[in-house]
C-alpha cells in the first residue's frame, strides 16, 4: 500500500478503510529517483502533490553566495508538497536525499477528496498543519539555540517523527545526511557540526555518521536541545521509549 504511512503515529486511526482505500486510488503513479534529485523547482507550476513511500527529502532555498538552508526534513509518510494544491506552484524547492521512492497523487483527484470527502479533507489539512508546527519548531531552534542544541533538537524531533512510522527503535535509525547536510538545517559551517558531533558523541549523548543515529541518552539530549514533542501531535503520547 503505496500511502501506509501517510499520519502513521498520527491520527492515522481516524481514516476509515473507505477513506484509505480513496487516498490510495487518488495515487496516479510510483517513481523511484535517485539521490540528490530535484523534485520540484521554486516557482514551479505543480498538478499534482509528491508522498514519500520510501527514503529521504528535503525543502530549501539556495542564496545568491551558493550557501544552501534546508527548510524542512522528510521522512516515509510525509506530504511534501501538498501545500501547492491550494498556492499552485511553491515558493522553494524540493529534493531527494537518499533515494526515494515517491507516489504522486494528481491535484484534480483532491479535487473530488475535498468536496466529497470533507472528513478525509480535514485529515490532509491537518497534515499540511503539522507541517507548519515544524516550521516553527525550526524557527526558534535556529534563533534561540545554540549550536549544540541546534543539534540535539533535531535529532530528537527526527528520531521521534522515525518512529512515529515504525522506522527507529531502541535509540536507532537512519539518518542520511552529511555534515554539510546537517549545517544546512541547523545554520552552521560543517566544521562547526564536526564539533558538536564529537561533542555529543564524547559526552555519551548520540553518534551519528555513516548514514545513522544512535541515541545514547535520550533525556540529557532533550535537555541539551530544549526539546518538547508536543508540536509533533503523537499518538503514543510519551515520546521516551
Amino acid at each position: 500500500m503505496r500511502t501506509k504511512d501517510f499520519l502513521r503515529g498520527r491520527r492515522r486511526h481516524e481514516l476509515s478503510a473507505e477513506e484509505l482505500a480513496v487516498l490510495e486510488a487518488a495515487v496516479d503513479s510510483v517513481e523511484v529517483v535517485p539521490a540528490r534529485r530535484v523534485l520540484a523547482h521554486r516557482g514551479e507550476r505543480l498538478r499534482r502533490s509528491t508522498l514519500i513511500v520510501e527514503g529521504y527529502a528535503c525543502r530549501y532555498m539556495d542564496a545568491r553566495d551558493g550557501y544552501r538552508q534546508m527548510l524542512s526534513y522528510h521522512v516515509p509518510g510525509d506530504f511534501v508538497d501538498l501545500h501547492s494544491y491550494p498556492t499552485r506552484y511553491i515558493d522553494h524547492a524540493v529534493a531527494t536525499i537518499s533515494q526515494v521512492t515517491v507516489a504522486y497523487v494528481r491535484h484534480d483527484r483532491l479535487d473530488g477528496i475535498m468536496s466529497e470527502r470533507p472528513h478525509l479533507a480535514s485529515l490532509l489539512w491537518f497534515s499540511t498543519l503539522l507541517d507548519a508546527a515544524l516550521h516553527r519548531e525550526w524557527i526558534f531552534r535556529i534563533g534561540r539555540l545554540d549550536a549544540a542544541g541546534r543539534v540535539a533538537h533535531f535529532v530528537c524531533e527526527t528520531y521521534c517523527r522515525m518512529r512515529a512510522v515504525g522506522r527507529a527503535a531502541e535509540g536507532r535509525c537512519d539518518l542520511p545526511l552529511t555534515q554539510q547536510d546537517l549545517g544546512d538545517i541547523v545554520g552552521l559551517t560543517s566544521v562547526h557540526v564536526n564539533r558538536v558531533l564529537r561533542r555529543l558523541r564524547e559526552e555519551g549523548l548520540a553518534i551519528i555518521g555513516r548514514g545513522t543515529l544512535q541515541i545514547l541518552n535520550i533525556d540529557q539530549l532533550a535537555r541539551l536541545g530544549e526539546f518538547k514533542a508536543d508540536y509533533l501531535y503523537l499518538e503514543d503520547g510519551p515520546w521516551r521509549e
